[in-house]
């Protein structure tokens, strides 16, 4: 079920905790031509939210990011991960609790693999958090696109409370750290 790409176009499948924070950072990124938020890494086929939610499927809530590597590479993709989400804590993404939350990297093929090798690597070599990185590293097998509703959560519902509380800092964050990367809207 992988996205159709186009010539030249990359795939990224990417979890750190709700996918509607990944999304939302994604989306305003030079380079990224689509975000989808779904689910990844499990058992059950076709997951639903609810399925999801209750931490029985072992899957993850990933989003799934189309770029194009000739405007960014997949090593800046994954630092722009790193920077939006805690990769030191194990299943959990502040009040998110339990393995749909969890730091993870699904590659889809050796280079993406030894890309985020290198990348933790030298996070972890630079000290840049006091605890130790967590984040799985695991082959990409499937995606599932999210239920309709979750799609662009952020844009279409930025007065909704979790948004402004969660959501618009990590956005306010990513925009003021990687202000040369952003899409210059019209």
């Amino acid at each position: 079920m992988n996205p159709t790409q186009n010539s030249g176009s990359q795939t990224a499948t990417l979890g750190g905790g709700c996918f509607w924070c990944l999304e939302a950072v994604f989306d305003d990124l030079k380079g990224v031509t689509d975000v989808v938020s779904g689910y990844s890494g499990g058992r059950a086929v076709n997951p639903t939210y609810q399925q999801v939610c209750s931490g029985s499927t072992g899957h993850a809530e990933v989003v799934q990011v189309t770029f194009d590597p000739a405007q960014i590479s997949f090593g800046e993709i994954l630092e722009v991960f790193f920077s939006v989400h805690d990769p030191t804590t194990l299943n959990r993404q502040g009040a998110d609790v339990g393995t749909q939350y969890r730091s993870v990297i699904f590659y889809h093929d050796e280079e993406q693999k030894q890309v985020a090798q290198d990348v933790m690597r030298h996070f972890e070599q630079q000290r840049v958090w006091s605890d130790p990185i967590v984040t799985q590293l695991a082959p990409f097998e499937v995606f599932y696109p999210a239920e309709d509703y979750h799609q662009e959560y952020f844009a279409n519902n930025p007065h909704q409370f979790y948004c402004q509380v969660v959501i618009a800092p990590k956005v306010a964050k990513f925009r003021k750290q990687f202000l040369d990367r952003l899409v210059t809207r019209r």
